[in-house]
C-alpha cells in the first residue's frame, strides 16, 4: 500500500555487495563467494528510514555479482524502466542496486538510451550489508533522497556513493576497497548527500537520455566492440584475436595521450582499412584523446575524455546506426 503523501520509487535490485549477506560481520573480501544476494523487498524491510523519505517498490531483476552484468543485461534493465514508464507512470523516479565492479559501465549506458527526465540513481557500496561499518545502509538512503530530489530531474542517470553525486558519463570506479571509490576526474562530482539536504553545483553538459538518438526498442543485442590495452611491447596478438573473433568495433586504450604501442598501432590501421570502427582512447583515467591528424587520415574515431570502458559502450550503440567514422566522431563530441 502507498504511503501517503511520500513519492513513489522503484527500487530495482541488481545485486552486487550492496545486496550481498554474510554470515560473519568481519568479512569484507570473502562474501563476494559465500553471501547470498538479498532480494530488494529484503532490503526495503533491512531499511525502515527509507520510509521517511519516499514509498519504494520492490523490483527483482537479477541478484549477481556485477561481474556476471553485461549488454544483454543493459538492454533489458532499460526496457524494465522504459515498461515502468509506460505502465507506471506514477513512479517519481529509480534507484538500482548494482554491484561496484561495472556499476560506471551500467549507468553510462542507460545514460545514452532511457528516455525519462525522472531521476535515475545507480548505487552500490564497499561493503556488504552484514559488515561492521558497512556503507551499504547510508549509501542507499542518499541514493533515495537523491532520487527524490527535485534538482535531480533532468540531469541523466546518476551514480550515489560515499554522500557523492556523479553524472554517470564521468563517474569511474578508482579503488578496489576504499569507500570514496568513485570519482569524476577531469570536471568533479555533481553534488554532495549531507544530512540537512541533496546539494548539487553543477550540471552534466553533454546530451543523455531523452536527447540522444539511441533507444532499445527493437534492440535485443549490440555490436562486439573489444578494448585492447596498451602497454610497452604489446604486439597486436589480441587485436588479431578480436577481429578473428567477429569485433566490428574495436577500442584502443593506449598509452597516454592516447597512442597505441607501435605493433598495435599496426594492427588498429588495418582494422581501420578493413571497415572496423577503431576509436582511439587512452588508459590514463583523465584527459582528452584529440583527434590529430594520424587519426583523421586513417580514419580512426578519438574518444573524447571517455575511458575506454565508456568509449565501448557509446561505440556498440553508435554501430547500431552508422559505420562512418566521421558520424561517430561527432556522437563522441555530443554525448
Amino acid at each position: 500500500m502507498a504511503k501517503t503523501g511520500l513519492p513513489r520509487l522503484a527500487l530495482i535490485g541488481v545485486g552486487g555487495t550492496i545486496s550481498s549477506f554474510a554470515d560473519d560481520n568481519l568479512d569484507v573480501f570473502e562474501y563476494p563467494d559465500n553471501s547470498r544476494k538479498m532480494p530488494p523487498d529484503e532490503v526495503i524491510a533491512r531499511t525502515p528510514e527509507l520510509g521517511r523519505f519516499a514509498d519504494c517498490v520492490p523490483l527483482p531483476y537479477r541478484g549477481v555479482g556485477s561481474t556476471a552484468i553485461g549488454p544483454e543485461d543493459w538492454i533489458s534493465l532499460a526496457a524494465l524502466i522504459s515498461k515502468c514508464e509506460s505502465d507506471q507512470p506514477s513512479f517519481a523516479g529509480y534507484v538500482i542496486l548494482h554491484g561496484t565492479a561495472t556499476l560506471e559501465e551500467t549507468a553510462y549506458f542507460l545514460n545514452l538510451v532511457l528516455k525519462t527526465e525522472k531521476p535515475v540513481v545507480l548505487v552500490g557500496s564497499q561493503r556488504p550489508a552484514s559488515a561492521l561499518s558497512t556503507d551499504a545502509v547510508m549509501n542507499l538512503i542518499s541514493a533515495v533522497r537523491t532520487a527524490v530530489e527535485p534538482g535531480a530531474r533532468g540531469l541523466g542517470v546518476l551514480v550515489v556513493l560515499n554522500d557523492e553525486i556523479h553524472a554517470a558519463r564521468e563517474a569511474v570506479k578508482t579503488s578496489t576497497h576504499r569507500l570514496q571509490t568513485f570519482r569524476s576526474p577531469d570536471f568533479g562530482l555533481l553534488g554532495h548527500v549531507d544530512g540537512d539536504r541533496v546539494s548539487f553545483y553543477r550540471r552534466p553538459i553533454r546530451k543523455h537520455t531523452v536527447d540522444t538518438i539511441f533507444a532499445v526498442q527493437g534492440l535485443s543485442s549490440l555490436p562486439r566492440v573489444d578494448i585492447a590495452y596498451g602497454y610497452a611491447g604489446a604486439d597486436g596478438a589480441e587485436i588479431a584475436a578480436y577481429i578473428a573473433a567477429g569485433a566490428k568495433g574495436l577500442v584502443s586504450a593506449g598509452l597516454p595521450p592516447g597512442i597505441p604501442a607501435s605493433a598495435q598501432r599496426c594492427e588498429l590501421e588495418r582494422a581501420a582499412a578493413s571497415g572496423i570502427v577503431v576509436v582511439q582512447a587512452c588508459r590514463a583515467w583523465s584527459g582528452r584523446v584529440i583527434r590529430r591528424r594520424y587519426l583523421r587520415e586513417r580514419g580512426i574515431v578519438a574518444a573524447d575524455n571517455l575511458n575506454p570502458q565508456k568509449a565501448r559502450i557509446l561505440l556498440a550503440l553508435a554501430l547500431t546506426r552508422t559505420r562512418d567514422p566521421d558520424a561517430i566522431q561527432d556522437y563522441f563530441e555530443t554525448y
